[in-house]
Parts: C-alpha cells; sequence; structure tokens
C-alpha cells in the first residue's frame, strides 16, 4: 500500500469484519475461503464498506480458530493459496476496498518452527525465541492461570521440571518480547505483508506483550489456587518500550492502520495509545462490548445486572475519554469473539426484532471514529441456542464450561451461561439464504448454523425495502453522502442529556451544521423534545413530530436536522 498524505486517512472508511472460515465455502469442503470473500466484493461495496479486515488464515492447526500461526507468510490451505489472497487483493482495490490483517505476535502455535526447533534441545537458540523456566523442585513456576484456564505452564516432554509458558492455550506458546532478535523476526514479516499492498493490521492481545519477570506467585482468586494471569501479563511496566518500537520499525514507516485489541487500557494511558502520537490508530473498547458480564475473560463468573442507562453512561463516557485523549474510536458491536447484539442487548428474546438491530445500528454507526460491521450484524443474525457442551467448538467456551461446573454451577447453569457468551455465536456460518445450509455451502458446514434465522438472510432481506440490511446499506449512503460526510467523519459529539432513560441521544456538529441522533431501546413510545424537524434518516415508516416533541415508537431511530 503506497505512503499516504493525511495521517489520519482512515477518517471516512467503514470496516467490515470477515471470518473466512464462516463466510462462503466455494470449494464445498464446509469451511469459508479466500474465493468466498472474492465472489462477494460487490455484496460488500453496496454496504458502503471500504475496507475488510480479515480474521487470521494464516496456516495453523486451528486449536484457536487461525488465532494459533503455525507460518506468518503462508495461506492454510483451507482458506486457498497466496495467489488467491494476492487476486482477493487485487479485485478489492480496484473496487477502492482495502484490506487489513489479524495479526497475532504475542504467541505462535505450538507447531511453528521456530517453537519446534525449541523444543530440540535447551541449547537451540530458538529456546530464546519464547519463555522457559526450568524448576529445582519440579514443580510450576507459580500459579497463574490462563485465560483459557488453567495453568499458564505446561511441561516439556522429556526435560522434567521445564515448563513453557502460555497466557492462552497450551497449544499457543507466547513469545519472549524480551529477545530483541526476536522482536527483529516479527517486524520483518509485518513489514513484508505490508510491503505487499494490505492497508494495516488488527492486533491481537497486544497488551500481553510484557509480562512481570518476577514471575511471583500472587493470591489466588479461585478454588484452583490459581490466579488470573493477566495481573501479571497484562499492560504491565515496560510495555511501551514494545509498542514504542514495534511502531517505529513497521507501521510508521507506512502509515499504516492499526487497531489493537487492547484490553485492560486505564484511562490514563489512553493518549499513548491512540493519542497524536499513540501506538496505534485506534484500539477497541470493551467497556460496553462486555457489558453483561462481571469478567471479560472469565465469564463463567457471572452475568451484570445493566439497563440501558448504564449502557448509555458508558458509552459516551468511553467517547469522552478517547476524545481527551485526542484520539480515534473504533465504533463496534460485534466481532468473532462477542456474542451476537441482538442477542446480547435486548434482553426479552420476543423484541430482538428488525427494529431492535436497526436502532443498535444507529446507536453506534454515527458515533465519531470508524464503524465496524461483523459479518451477519448487517443481517440482524441471533445467538444460536445448543443443547450440549460437546456441540461447542470454542475452545473457550468448553474452558468456561469447565471452571463453571467446579466453581459450583449446575451443568444446566453453566450451559446457560456458556450459550449466552459462546465465541461460536458470531461464528455460525454467513446466511446468504434460506436453504438448510444458508448458502454458505452445499456441505455441511464446520460448524451447526444458527437455529433462530427465519427470514434473517441477504436473499430474502434485499427483496425487503424495510429490511436490517437495507437499512444498513442506507447508512452507509448517508455516511458517504457529500453534504454529512465531514460532520460524521470530523465533527464533535455533544450527548442530549434532558431524554427519557430508554432513549439514548446525541448530536454530532461541525460548523453550522448538525445532526440529532435518537434511538428509543424501549419496547413503550418515548417522548423527546427537541427543535430539529428534517428527517434524513428514519428506521421505521413513519414519525411523528408534534410541534417540538418528537414520538418515538419502540425501538424507532432516526436522525434529524
Amino acid at each position: 500500500m503506497e505512503k499516504k498524505g493525511n495521517k489520519h486517512w482512515w477518517d471516512q472508511e467503514v470496516i467490515y469484519q470477515v471470518y473466512p472460515r464462516s463466510f462462503q465455502d466455494t470449494n464445498n469442503d464446509g469451511i469459508g475461503d479466500l474465493r468466498g470473500i472474492i465472489n462477494h466484493l460487490a455484496y460488500l461495496q453496496k454496504l458502503g464498506v471500504t475496507m475488510i479486515w480479515i480474521s487470521p488464515i494464516y496456516k495453523s492447526p486451528m486449536v484457536d480458530m487461525g488465532y494459533d500461526i503455525a507460518d506468518y507468510q503462508a495461506i492454510d490451505p483451507q482458506f486457498g493459496t497466496m495467489k488467491d489472497f494476492d487476486e482477493l487483493l487485487e479485485k478489492a482495490h480496484a473496487r477502492k476496498i482495502k484490506i487489513i490483517m489479524d495479526l497475532v505476535i504475542n504467541h505462535t502455535s505450538d507447531q511453528h518452527d521456530w517453537f519446534q526447533q525449541a523444543l530440540i534441545s535447551p541449547d537451540n537458540p530458538y529456546r530464546k525465541y519464547y519463555i522457559f523456566k526450568t524448576t529445582k523442585d519440579g514443580k510450576r513456576p507459580n500459579n497463574w492461570r490462563s485465560i483459557f484456564g488453567g495453568s499458564v505452564w505446561t511441561e516439556v516432554k522429556g526435560e522434567p521440571g521445564t515448563y513453557y509458558f502460555h497466557t492462552f492455550a497450551a497449544q499457543q506458546p507466547d513469545l519472549n518480547w524480551e529477545n530483541p532478535t526476536l522482536r527483529q523476526e516479527i517486524y520483518k514479516m509485518i513489514n513484508w505483508w505490508l510491503e505487499k499492498g494490505i492497508a494495516g493490521f488488527r492486533i491481537d492481545a497486544i497488551t500481553h506483550l510484557k509480562k512481570d519477570l518476577d514471575w511471583a506467585n500472587i493470591p489466588a482468586d479461585g478454588i484452583d489456587g490459581l490466579a488470573a494471569v493477566v495481573k501479571k501479563g497484562q499492560n504491565r511496566p515496560g510495555l511501551n518500550l514494545f509498542l514504542d518500537e514495534l511502531k517505529h520499525e513497521t507501521f510508521d514507516k507506512y502509515q499504516a492502520l492499526t487497531i489493537g485489541e487492547a484490553y485492560g487500557v486505564p484511562e490514563k494511558d489512553l493518549g499513548r495509545f491512540i493519542g497524536p502520537t499513540g501506538y496505534f490508530s485506534m484500539i477497541f473498547d470493551f467497556s460496553y462490548m462486555n457489558i453483561e458480564v462481571k469478567s471479560a475473560d472469565e465469564w463463567y463468573r457471572g452475568k451484570t445486572d445493566w439497563d440501558i442507562s448504564e449502557l448509555k453512561k458508558t458509552l459516551f463516557e468511553s467517547q469522552k475519554a478517547i476524545s481527551q485523549a485526542q484520539g480515534w474510536s473504533a465504533n463496534v458491536l460485534e466481532n468473532h469473539d462477542q456474542p451476537r447484539v441482538l442477542s446480547k442487548l435486548i434482553k426479552n428474546p420476543t423484541e430482538r426484532t428488525p427494529d431492535a438491530a436497526k436502532a443498535l445500528a444507529t446507536m453506534y454507526y454515527f458515533l465519531p471514529g470508524t464503524p465496524f460491521i461483523y459479518q451477519g450484524q448487517e443481517l440482524g443474525m441471533k445467538n444460536f441456542k445448543r443443547q450440549s457442551i460437546i456441540e461447542f467448538n470454542d475452545v473457550s467456551s468448553i474452558n468456561n464450561y469447565k471452571m463453571a461446573t467446579a466453581e459450583g454451577y449446575s451443568p444446566t447453569e453453566a450451559l446457560e451461561i456458556v450459550n449466552a457468551k459462546s465465541r461460536d455465536n458470531a461464528r455460525t456460518p454467513m446466511q446468504w439464504n434460506a436453504e438448510e445450509f444458508g448458502g454458505f455451502s452445499k456441505v455441511k458446514p464446520w460448524l451447526e448454523m444458527g437455529n433462530d434465522r427465519t427470514g434473517i438472510n441477504v436473499s430474502a432481506e434485499e427483496k425487503q425495502a424495510d429490511s436490517v440490511l437495507n437499512y444498513y446499506r442506507k447508512m452507509g449512503r448517508l455516511r458517504s453522502d457529500s453534504v454529512w460526510q465531514q460532520v460524521f467523519s470530523t465533527g464533535s459529539l455533544a450527548e442530549i442529556k434532558n431524554v427519557p432513560a430508554n432513549v439514548i441521544a446525541y448530536k454530532r456538529l461541525l460548523g453550522k451544521k448538525q445532526i440529532l441522533i435518537l434511538v428509543n431501546l424501549s419496547n413503550s413510545k418515548q417522548i423527546v423534545s427537541c427543535s430539529a424537524q428534517n428527517v434524513i434518516l428514519n428506521s421505521q415508516p413513519q414519525l411523528v413530530i408534534d410541534g417540538h416533541q418528537v414520538s418515538l415508537q419502540p425501538y424507532q431511530a432516526v436522525l434529524l436536522t
């Protein structure tokens, strides 16, 4: 990708996340592939998408669905070939659609050649690419708990008392970022992809690179006698040195777009991450994405009793913090690690309607920053419901189920928790039509289809003027409209507070132009006082304006000037 003159060249982008395994299968093996993305570029362009974020397609044994990389510079055969990727890049660019990749540099697969070399002997130079510890008593070096459950330490076969470290699954050994030789290898790989022509990266688990080097035990926080690794291996002092060097050696050279998956960043540090000279272009804010659980990683610990007022407060506090840091926001409702927003934020199952899906879309899409759409979100796709833990694929779901039952939850209760929060919810195949396998494939998919999908597919929704899909298309056209584009991309934000508790209201302002966004997230009519009269977008057919009062029907959203 050629260098760009505007530092914030991404301020008018609309990004669509493709989970390739579940997007479109073109060779009838039940697994989506790169040709499936190529075949739907026109669909994405019509949606107003200007950039595609592709979840991992690197060579991988798929223990964590591609987030365990065995070769950073090879495409996994189940997705296609590097030739297919180059064709995707070329055809996307022809439609003025950029491509960003998923970058996983906290860990690799245990099948990566580096790790396989490291296992040969303690003296092998690749052993210093990872974190190995040998203890005198043969016991694990400390009591830290992996994010996926169990100890962060796995014993090396044939070397009693020697362990390797993994923040996530045992098949995902952490890279040793203290080793400058390893870091240079990573930078070389990143620049290879940027030279190829991609526009940037979404960067996975980036706040885990630095660990506390005392490797000390800490007070247990569970009945397993272990303590969460995030207390010693997330946002630790010294992380800034790695992130500064990473940026300088790679991203800065290409003005690449970078989106950090940065769990746990304190508000006071936001400027360092996304300020004018920050490590990244933007980071995801999970404060409202995880509003329904007590712990983002260990969600077996239970749900919160949140309401719309709390959602509203969290949403605007996030925007305020990012603005004060002079940063840029990555606005997102769903991704590959989150349940479907319609099932998550609409508590009553009977109210998970197209109207509710459009209201939620309006709520986030016009906030300052870059909107992200996760595949199927634009259709109003919902969570599945599985009857047994054996029906789940996601390693995190299976581990959370095990930990929940160990903590005293009944199997029924544990299954309910997993059904609600499982990452598999977002990974069910894309629903292109109403066929048995949703037009995703002609054979049984790698993961069962969703089981609440009547009328929720591209083919049906394209024919309905008031569908969720066509509403997303309208939002895309409005956001790129020459009259309003600058208001949305660079205008300021003002929360409107004198509204009913279940209404989210804000203005976008630029010079003399201003747009009022009103979203009713309740099942009853809500009255809002305002002077705006001109409707530029309405999620429902009618809107009642009586003088200076707007009557919002249940789950109605409007934009007014």
